[in-house]
């Protein structure tokens, strides 16, 4: 998701690698959940992040679909993202506690928090938001540590590429200005990397690799 502002009034000024310390660190967030209510459609997912939510909880897309999260446009293509409970406006993965009842595979937007991304010339880099979280005692932590996911470099190769192959969708959609591609790319989209499922007992980075250059092809054929 693209977010058109300037840098500098949403950080503290720095950009930081995996190995900085920055800080992040909040206490294990006790007797707060701020940070999962009121986020409207923001917490846009990728396929890591469903791919960890089917397999974890033994459910399908679909069924994911039907309760915790929802469909909306970013930037032309339709993608899904966590669904906040109407009543509470709320994370539906909230329990009665106000804890996560996913922390362990939680998506990475939630991981990151209260860092950003900053991507530029293919590469990333961290940055951390200053108005965001509410807990104003925080822990410097090592970024690696913070994001807490295994094979981090896999991990960030994925991201990078995933980025930058919607960017350059979406981007492609915007110039043609033309609805009706827009709807049968989203409708590949969702097809090619959430709904159809993935092996579990195959590594989830080797099938999306195989997938994208599906997908890249196939981009290269509309338009």
């Amino acid at each position: 998701m693209k977010r058109n502002v300037d840098l500098k009034e949403i950080s503290d000024g720095n950009l930081y690698g995996l190995n900085d310390m920055v800080k992040a660190g909040c206490c294990d967030c006790k007797g707060c959940s701020d940070c999962c209510h009121g986020m409207g459609n923001s917490i846009v997912l990728d396929p890591f992040d469903i791919y960890r939510l089917v397999t974890n909880l033994g459910i399908t897309f679909e069924q994911l679909l039907s309760d915790k999260i929802e469909l909306n446009v970013v930037d032309g293509i339709i993608l899904p993202n966590l669904k906040m409970k109407e009543k509470e406006d709320a994370c539906g993965f909230l329990n009665s506690e106000g804890r996560c009842s996913i922390h362990q595979f939680r998506p990475g937007i939630c991981r990151l928090f209260p860092l950003g991304r900053y991507y530029e010339s293919g590469n990333i880099q961290y940055f951390l938001q200053v108005h965001e979280c509410t807990n104003k005692k925080r822990v410097k932590v090592k970024v690696r540590q913070w994001i807490d996911t295994p094979d981090i470099k896999k991990y960030e190769q994925f991201v990078k590429d995933w980025h930058y192959f919607i960017l350059e969708l979406t981007e492609k959609l915007a110039e043609s200005n033309i609805e009706c591609l827009m709807k049968t790319c989203s409708m590949y989209i969702l097809n090619q990397f959430f709904i159809k499922p993935y092996s579990y007992d195959a590594d989830f980075y080797t099938q999306f690799k195989c997938r994208l250059l599906e997908a890249k092809a196939w981009k290269e054929t509309i338009g």
